[in-house]
């Protein structure tokens, strides 16, 4: 495969899951805003974009209506909604000769569809639409696409952009005055699955276990990290007798390791780090795979004719 088709299709995965993950994550906020109206909403959204999402330049006096503008509605901020959808449409249309006929119509549609909405404040129409569409999205690429490399570098970037945002929403439930961890749950759509895993009261502590650490959830962060360890397997079998030529399967493996055999309660003591480093090792991953696998020539130019 074409290394600048296989990056369209990674990215076309990321894409899509990180306005799926920023939509739930602006849905915290919305959800939480509507429980307790009395709540610092310019704490909570300052909170939200700046020490979730890492924007700079977040003045405390932010509103639910800037978290909007900036990672709703702004196209040319790849980390909001709109954004994502359209470097998602312009991968899509890179890759369209790889891609079924019916992924690439439903992400061009939605893409069309989103602007049709209209861009003047974020509601439950705009955030459930979208997590709506990443849905369908996700389930026209498992069910038309051959479950070949073009699949598994597609379902690469799905993973990795899901292993970072459920992170993310999870450290919104870690913060001082942050939203309650029903919220959270009813954000990642994880409320019926934990009840019925669990069987009991919800508790702060095992909703956070179950988003972080749950093996058989596909939204947990562990699930997530694992999904893409199998991804890079699936491109790269291990044929190493020391080590690992991989370097983003490394950096996961170690990462889902910590998290999976450390004692939970020391996870959960201090999960704002440790989703700090399921962040930063989806970073460190994504350039190594970069660099594996999407890395060209420099582009030759003309420089005019020599006499």
């Amino acid at each position: 495969m074409l290394s600048r088709i296989a990056d369209s299709l990674f990215w076309i995965g990321r894409y899509i899951e990180r306005a799926d993950g920023t939509a739930r994550m602006v849905d915290v906020l919305r959800l939480s805003l509507i429980e307790d109206p009395g709540q610092d909403v310019n704490y909570t959204s300052w909170m939200l974009l700046g020490g979730i999402m890492g924007l700079d330049d977040v003045s405390p006096d932010v509103t639910y209506a800037d978290v909007a503008s900036r990672l709703v509605f702004d196209a040319d901020n790849p980390s909001a909604i709109s954004g994502s959808w359209l470097a998602a449409r312009e991968n899509a249309r890179r890759a369209r000769e790889t891609l079924s006929t019916e992924l690439w119509e439903v992400i061009n549609t939605s893409w069309h569809r989103w602007n049709g909405l209209g861009a003047q404040t974020a509601t439950q129409q705009h955030l459930g639409w979208v997590t709506e569409r990443a849905a369908l999205v996700a389930g026209i690429a498992d069910s038309t696409m051959s479950h070949d490399e073009a699949w598994d570098f597609l379902s690469l970037g799905r993973s990795l952009e899901r292993a970072d945002m459920t992170a993310r929403i999870v450290a919104t439930g870690a913060i001082d005055g942050g939203p309650n961890w029903g919220v959270v749950l009813a954000s990642c759509g994880a409320q019926q699955a934990m009840l019925r895993t669990m069987r009991g009261v919800i508790t702060d502590r095992t909703a956070a276990a179950f988003l972080s650490l749950d093996r058989r959830f596909p939204r947990s962060v562990l699930a997530s990290l694992r999904e893409a360890e199998d991804r890079l397997t699936t491109l790269s079998p291990d044929t190493d007798r020391v080590g690992f030529s991989d370097e983003a399967r490394r950096i996961l493996g170690q990462t889902r390791t910590q998290l999976e055999y450390a004692d939970p309660d020391d996870v959960l003591d201090d999960l704002p780090a440790m989703m700090g480093l399921v962040q930063e090792s989806v970073t460190q991953a994504s350039d190594a795979i970069g660099a594996r696998y999407f890395m060209s020539g420099p582009v030759q130019e003309w420089t005019g004719e020599i006499l």
